[in-house]
Formats: C-alpha cells, sequence, structure tokens
C-alpha cells in the first residue's frame, strides 16, 4: 500500500500519495524512452556488422541506352574511366577508389573499388561540386553546393556501382562523398580528376 502524506498547511490540507516511489518510475520511463530513441537515431550496432558488395563492372546499365546521335556511345570502345581519385577519410577511416566510368552504351556509372568504410546509419553515396579538404576541415562541405545522390551505399567494404541519373552532366561535379545523411557528415571522399 503506497504511503500517504498528510500535511496541513493553513485551513487546507494536502494530501501527497507515493511521492519517491512515483519520482522513480517516472524518471525509468523517460530514461528508457530517451535509450530506445538514442539506439534507433545512431545505431551503434553497426559498427561491429560489415557489409561486403562484390559488383562486376557492368557493361551497360539496363534502360539507359543512348540514342543513335549521342557522342558519348561506342559500343567498340567498352567502358572507359573518365575521372577517379583516391578515398580519404573524414569521420570515419576509409580508403578505396571512386571512378566515373562511361560504359559502351554511353551512360555514366560511379564505382566504388576496394571500398573499405565504417558501416553507419542512413549512409548515401553522393557526386558533389565540393572541394575534398583532409581533416575535419572536410567533414561537412558536401551539402553546402551542388551534389547528385546515387542512393544508399550498398554495401561498407568491397566492389559496387551506382549509375548517374540520365542528363547528369559529369563535368559539374569533382568529388564523391560516402555521406551519412543523418548526422550531415562525410565519412570519406575522393577529388575526381582526368
Amino acid at each position: 500500500m503506497p504511503r500517504t502524506d498528510v500535511r496541513q498547511h493553513g485551513t487546507r490540507t494536502i494530501v501527497a500519495r507515493g511521492g519517491k516511489k512515483s519520482l522513480l518510475w517516472g524518471a525509468t520511463a523517460v530514461a528508457v524512452v530517451l535509450g530506445l530513441l538514442g539506439l534507433y537515431w545512431f545505431q551503434p550496432w553497426k559498427l561491429w556488422q560489415d557489409q561486403t558488395v562484390d559488383e562486376a563492372l557492368p557493361t551497360a546499365v539496363p534502360g539507359s541506352a543512348s540514342s543513335p546521335g549521342d557522342s558519348g556511345a561506342n559500343p567498340a570502345a567498352g567502358p572507359r574511366t573518365v575521372a577517379q581519385g583516391d578515398l580519404i577519410s573524414h569521420e570515419h577511416r576509409t580508403t578505396g577508389t571512386a571512378k566515373l566510368i562511361r560504359l559502351a552504351d554511353g551512360s555514366l556509372t560511379l564505382r566504388l573499388e576496394d571500398l573499405n568504410t565504417s558501416n553507419g546509419p542512413d549512409l548515401r553515396v553522393w557526386l558533389t561540386d565540393a572541394p575534398v579538404k583532409e581533416g575535419v576541415a572536410g567533414w561537412r562541405v558536401f551539402d553546402d553546393g551542388r551534389y547528385v545522390s546515387l542512393g544508399r551505399l550498398k554495401g561498407n567494404k568491397g566492389d559496387q556501382n551506382y549509375p548517374l541519373p540520365p542528363g547528369t552532366d559529369p563535368s559539374a561535379f569533382t568529388s564523391v562523398t560516402i555521406w551519412c545523411d543523418r548526422f550531415d557528415v562525410s565519412f570519406g571522399a575522393a577529388g575526381l580528376t582526368v
């Protein structure tokens, strides 16, 4: 049975029931809710979960065949690297190579080779116009200018391909970032050079 405190205050009687016990249960409920929200938001278990992807270089992107007058299409040439760069670390240690590849049908694909980074919540692959800066100065610059999201990061390790949307002008973009959309920070990035 809960403890009841009765106090006389002037002409009024104040009754308080179960004060400390109710406060403890309320604080515990708030702590549990905040803990669950924190787990959802940060997803710390992903730091120990690796997802490896091993995709072959595509020969053409399905449904992206160039028109006959498109100068980018050259079936005899096969895939060729238009620009590339080595990934550097930002928020998390990141290594690998980013390559912008023109396929035989004229379409463009971003290829990440030998990628090795941390897993995390809401990771995206972005093609951007931002300069790649070393250290903390480069962590948050990629959403300041123009960027094209190529989709969710398929895995934090391995080789993977990301088709560029039709009509994307590759000369307008100079870098690639593995972007954590939840915390607005780059895990790693590469400058693209010809």
